[in-house]
């Protein structure tokens, strides 16, 4: 895909629609061929993982070990044309082991000492935080303001990112000894906690097959940073139609406890909700899964589709919930049932019918 060939004309709303479209199902298709080159099965993942990316977020990967999580990133940064650094979380990393820091230099020609800022890995355009929650909050800060702001503050000075800057990050939900929970101000900072399950017995066998023959497969680049780049901006300029933003704020919404009008059922469930950026996350996930599923407006049936993604990790159940064995995800899954469609989206499927 040429940089030239796939930008939209800006002057031709239907050409607009039309190329961008083309130019985002391309660009998908490309990626997942070559990612099933190397990774077999994790569909669900590897589409929430691309929505992602064409969306400007960051991802959390939970799984067991052996689940092909951190084999998933590193075969991401193969196939497009980006930086790669991984970061291996230890409790023994500090902040400037990531960020960088300012150190003393000594200038040969004039014999005067300044200091000069040495990047940390973070300064790339994939940066895999393998097992994340090994390392102490302190640490795990030091990602913040980069995945907000995309930029890092060393001293009095504010060194810019390289764009696009995406932070993937790993954790095991099985090991909790020596581990420590992200604060809920990261995780609010994911855009998807995606749950990276076992594979099926027959995409087991085939692994089985594929890791143990010996043959490396060769993965062709699909996209450079300069395309990725673009391809955010085609999604970021998806309509959505008023009554979709009303559904995905009341969705937020009624996972609030103290809210009212909330269904009776949340507040014996749930401690804390989601905030405002919950909202922001489900309408862009629904903007780029509407492009991959060749639409160029979003639906409810967006929104529903990357729910789980976005609330998990923002949900905080309460002791009562989890005594009676209750997930954020059940949580989500009685939420979809409850909160009504909004009156214009209601009105349109008996049109429809």
């Amino acid at each position: 895909m040429s940089d030239q060939a796939e930008a939209p004309n800006e002057h031709d709303p239907r050409e607009l629609e039309a190329q961008a479209i083309r130019g985002l199902q391309t660009a998908y298709a490309r990626l997942r061929e070559e990612i099933a080159k190397v990774i077999i099965g994790q569909n669900d993942v590897v589409d929430e993982l691309l929505i992602a990316l064409f969306s400007r977020g960051h991802c959390l990967l939970v799984g067991v070990p052996g689940l092909a999580k951190t084999l998933l990133v590193s075969t991401i940064s193969k196939i497009l044309q980006l930086s790669f650094r991984r970061i291996q979380f230890t409790p023994d990393l500090m902040p400037a082991d990531i960020t960088g820091t300012d150190i003393l230099q000594d200038d040969p020609e004039t014999g005067r000492r300044s200091f000069q800022f040495m990047q940390g890995p973070i300064f790339t355009n994939i940066l895999l935080a393998d097992e994340i929650n090994r390392t102490p909050p302190k640490t795990q800060a030091a990602l913040l303001e980069a995945m907000q702001e995309r930029h890092v503050t060393a001293g009095a000075n504010t060194y810019r990112l390289p764009q696009p800057f995406f932070v993937l990050a790993t954790q095991n939900p099985i090991e909790q000894e020596g581990t420590y929970p992200l604060p809920e101000a990261q995780l609010d900072r994911f855009m998807f906690n995606l749950l990276v399950k076992y594979p099926s017995a027959a995409e087991e066998l085939r692994i089985l097959k594929q890791t143990t023959s010996g043959d490396e497969p060769e993965l062709q680049t699909a996209l450079t940073g300069r395309q990725i780049l673009a391809l955010q901006e085609v999604v970021r300029k998806v309509p959505v139609a008023d009554h979709v933003f009303v559904y995905a704020r009341d969705l937020v919404r009624a996972t609030r406890p103290n809210e009212p009008d909330v269904p009776a059922f949340i507040k014996p469930l749930i401690s804390w909700g989601g905030g405002p950026r919950a909202g922001q996350f489900l309408i862009l996930g629904g903007k780029a899964r509407a492009i991959l599923h060749g639409r160029f407006h979003v639906t409810t049936d967006d929104i529903k589709a990357v729910a789980h993604s976005v609330l998990r990790h923002r949900i905080v159940t309460t002791f009562q919930a989890e005594s009676d064995g209750m997930t954020s995800d059940r949580v989500i899954d009685l939420l979809l049932e409850k909160i009504p469609l909004p009156q214009d989206e209601r009105a349109q499927r008996v049109v429809r019918r």
